[in-house]
């Protein structure tokens, strides 16, 4: 039982670790795609706001008097009269050469060509003091609308733009949404979870297989060994009872005893069969599922101690209904619902019940004790699970296998309060139920 409890605590404990772990990459790796985020929303903002200074820079009219003087020599020497048509063509050329210098086009250049295009393709808008959008950018215009003005505030701080000079002054401002670098880098954590999430299911059902496979096989071993060990004292036992039985010949009372001796030794020797079994796939037989559950019912009733007669047994067993069962293997699930009734029970009863129903038959094992607690529910048919003083826990979770894995039935807690009563419940198709699926497959 110890090592049951310390492998069970250890293989908790690595599960914990491995959660934890998962749980701690994924925190981490949320935290640096932020980071990344910030950092990249924070480069594009400074792009934004540089491109908003240029087109500012851009609308106000720079080197205003050389501009001023230049277009005076222009005029002076168009209207010279001295001056020959080729000439006059010559120096215009030259003062536009000039003038064109001055202007802004390479910072025009850079703020459309340099700046906007290696922003991401950032969606966005300029609006006026009207409220107009005056220019827009990487935005479909059916999408332009006061709602995606809103919606771009919310994402990112308009900036604030003075266009114009003099009287032409006015604010504007302008509005940008996230690029698609962005868009997806904020999706992406949603994704590591997901991935993580899949892969924590994955290594959380394989260890959970791993263990459960190496736990049957440690069953299977200590049961196959147990019906070894027990073959030898019950050949003995087989063999005292035949000399019991020459030298009580005459002695009736004494061959009762001798008799019900050897009901126990034939008892042993089932279930030393039955934990042969365990590990190999049974052999079911079609057969009335009534006279088991009754022979079962009465050999328990006979030997469970009884309490002073505080502890009641009764039965009511539906005799009729035929299903493909290992009589052996049934038996022992059947045998070990009763037991755990009795030791639940201080006084009382305990009663067996069976009944067809449409969803093939019913078998109850009732019991008017201390009643399950509902958060074990789900916990009593579990290896190493009890709550007994002594006891290794493994009574329901074999019961369980037997009727669900061997015979293709199903166990349940139906009902249980506490200080008032459980009941099992046990439903397993019979052969009408398996004739008709068969039929309908």
């Amino acid at each position: 039982m110890k090592y049951l409890f310390a492998s069970s605590t250890t293989s908790f404990r690595v599960k914990i670790f491995i959660i934890s772990f998962l749980v701690l990459l994924a925190i981490g790796s949320f935290v640096y795609t932020q980071y990344l985020i910030i950092q990249i929303r924070d480069n594009e903002r400074a792009s934004t706001e540089l491109w908003a200074k240029a087109s500012a820079y851009i609308s106000v009219e720079q080197y205003e008097q050389s501009q001023q003087m230049l277009d005076m020599m222009q005029g002076e020497i168009t209207q010279h009269p001295l001056i020959s048509q080729d000439f006059k063509a010559r120096w215009t050329e030259v003062v536009n050469r000039v003038k064109s210098e001055l202007s802004n086009a390479g910072l025009d250049f850079v703020a459309n060509e340099v700046i906007i295009n290696n922003l991401f393709e950032i969606p966005s808008l300029v609006v006026n003091e009207n409220g107009e959008i005056v220019h827009y950018r990487n935005i479909r215009e059916s999408d332009l609308s006061d709602d995606l003005i809103r919606k771009f505030a919310q994402v990112n701080e308009p900036i604030q733009v003075m266009v114009g000079d003099g009287l032409l002054r006015e604010e504007q401002r302008l509005y940008y949404g996230n690029s698609a670098l962005v868009s997806t880098l904020q999706y992406f954590p949603y994704i590591q979870f997901g991935l993580l999430a899949l892969f924590l299911g994955l290594g959380y059902a394989s260890l959970s297989s791993i263990k459960r496979n190496e736990q049957s096989k440690l069953w299977v071993g200590m049961a196959r060994e147990s019906a070894h060990q027990l073959g030898t004292p019950i050949s003995s036992l087989m063999g005292w009872i035949e000399l019991l039985k020459d030298s009580a010949s005459e002695n009736e009372s004494m061959l009762n005893i001798i008799h019900e001796l050897e009901n126990d030794v034939d008892r042993l020797q089932n279930i030393a069969d039955r934990f042969n079994k365990i590990g190999s796939e049974p052999e079911l037989k079609v057969m009335r599922v009534g006279p088991v559950l009754s022979n079962v019912s009465h050999y328990m009733s006979r030997r469970l101690p009884q309490l002073g007669g505080k502890i009641g047994f009764e039965k009511d067993i539906e005799m009729e209904a035929r299903v493909a069962l290992n009589d052996q293997l049934f038996s022992w699930a059947i045998e070990n619902l009763i037991k755990n009734a009795f030791d639940a029970t201080d006084k009382g009863y305990v009663k067996v019940t069976s009944e067809v129903t449409p969803t093939g038959l019913q078998i109850d094992v009732i019991d008017s004790g201390k009643g399950i607690e509902r958060k074990h529910y789900s916990e009593v048919f579990s290896p190493g699970f009890s709550t007994k003083k002594r006891g290794w826990g493994l009574g329901l979770s074999l019961t369980k296998r037997i009727i669900e894995e061997y015979h293709g039935g199903s166990i349940k807690i139906h009902r249980s309060v506490l200080d008032q009563g459980t009941v099992f419940r046990i439903e397993l198709p019979t052969t009408q139920d398996i004739e008709l699926s068969e039929k309908l497959g």
